[in-house]
């Protein structure tokens, strides 16, 4: 979908740049839980930027924290990395499972005093939280998907935000909140769209349990799920925080991980919806989780040669959105003539999370943080493992509770229990 007037206007009004992001996620640690340095952030990036037949420069990645892993307040070593390679920044406060956000601040402190403009120009958004709501929501408990944050703790935490960087180069950068396709749509979470600048969206297609997750229709469920969020949120501009199709692992329902796969979706979802045309991070360059049997890295071994010729097809199987449809996604209208991909109860199309799945449905990512602020979305804390959802469109990225809350021990975020 194309910025449309209503996008502009609200990125204007709220203070979001109308750029349209390429870029894609990035963990705090490797699939073997150890800490990502700078060497190993420099590579990702360069990678990014190197593509073969990219269509776009992804430039721009997305954090889950702030804290560099296994240390206490250490600003994160890839915002070394991305002034070196010039790579624009979407950062994360990690929020579940927390009553204060005090590390998270002190690490991005010293990191705005450490490096200055060179460190806060590159900063293009922040994100309080990440599918926090999903995990307090009736599918999350049912999955025990872990500790999540509900709308009052997170506007609290975004209120924080602001005091601390109020005085600093930051004070600008527009903020959002990452969750799954129904958390927005949830009436109940308001409060948090009311608050933020933006809303980020987790969406895997391939984790819609029972809603003809084929390959083939991915491209519609994606649409239906982008479709419902943006016609829920009132105008705020809708940016894709994590998407992506497996290349290997274990069938899901109709769905099946393969490279080909993995290309079809590049093609209907990524360059026929989103890419230039949608602020979008995509899951992911590389694999970060040993726990997660679906692997979703487009590269191996950080190859600027993917696994799959990236360039873009000129004709796709996916439908266009008809006018009606596309009328409500832009204008914020609560009817956006479509179906709801799932429900909260039964899953959706969003998004991975934290232990042990969502059923928002996407299936998250899970790069593996294990820094110190986190404790559990797929990406932050450990990643994604495979687990089961009931009729849901997720489900299946991230470590057990235990394990989540063992790997944050270990990280030294003891503020966080």
């Amino acid at each position: 979908m194309r910025p449309t007037t209503a996008f502009l206007a609200g990125a204007l009004a709220s203070g979001v740049s109308a750029e349209n992001y390429l870029g894609f996620n990035s963990g705090a640690t490797l699939a073997d839980r150890s800490a990502k340095f700078k060497s190993d952030f420099l590579a990702e990036f360069k990678t990014a930027q190197g593509l073969k037949n990219a269509p776009g420069k992804f430039n721009a990645v997305r954090l889950y924290t702030n804290i560099q892993a296994y240390s206490e307040t250490d600003p994160i070593q890839a915002f070394e990395a991305a002034i070196e390679t010039n790579t624009k920044l979407l950062l994360g406060i990690w929020t579940s499972g927390t009553d204060n956000i005090d590390k998270e601040l002190a690490a991005l402190k010293k990191a705005i005093e450490k490096y200055g403009s060179k460190f806060t120009d590159l900063v293009i958004g922040m994100s309080i939280g990440s599918e926090d709501l999903y995990r307090v929501s009736a599918t999350g408990i049912a999955n025990k998907s872990g500790v999540g944050a509900g709308p009052d703790v997170l506007v609290n935490f975004i209120n924080q935000y602001k005091k601390a960087v109020a005085n600093t180069a930051l004070a600008k950068v527009p903020i959002g909140h990452v969750d799954t396709w129904d958390a927005w749509t949830n009436g109940t979470n308001k409060a948090v769209v009311d608050a933020v600048d933006w809303v980020g969206v987790d969406e895997y297609p391939y984790y819609e349990n029972g809603k003809g997750n084929d390959i083939k229709n991915s491209g519609k469920l994606f649409d239906r799920a982008y479709d419902a969020v943006a016609g829920a949120v009132g105008g705020k501009p809708v940016w894709v925080t994590e998407t992506g199709w497996p290349s290997t692992g274990p069938n899901w329902d109709q769905a099946v991980p393969s490279v080909e796969n993995a290309k079809y979706y590049w093609d209907e979802v990524g360059c026929r919806k989103l890419f230039n045309k949608v602020p979008t991070f995509w899951y992911n360059l590389r694999d970060s989780n040993p726990d997660n049997e679906m692997k979703f890295a487009i590269t191996k071994d950080l190859s600027t040669t993917p696994l799959f010729d990236l360039t873009c097809p000129t004709k796709f199987d996916t439908p266009t959105a008809t006018a009606k449809t596309s009328s409500a996604a832009a204008t914020g209208s609560s009817s956006t003539a479509v179906s709801a991909p799932g429900s909260s109860s039964t899953g959706s199309a969003g998004s991975t999370n934290s232990t042990a799945g969502s059923g928002s449905g996407s299936g998250s990512s899970g790069t593996d943080n294990g820094s110190g602020s986190g404790t559990g979305t797929g990406e932050q804390a450990a990643g994604p493992s495979s687990s089961v959802v009931t009729g849901g469109a997720f489900v299946g990225k991230s470590l057990s509770a235990a394990a989540v809350v063992s790997l944050a021990l270990v990280a030294g975020v003891f503020a966080l229990f």
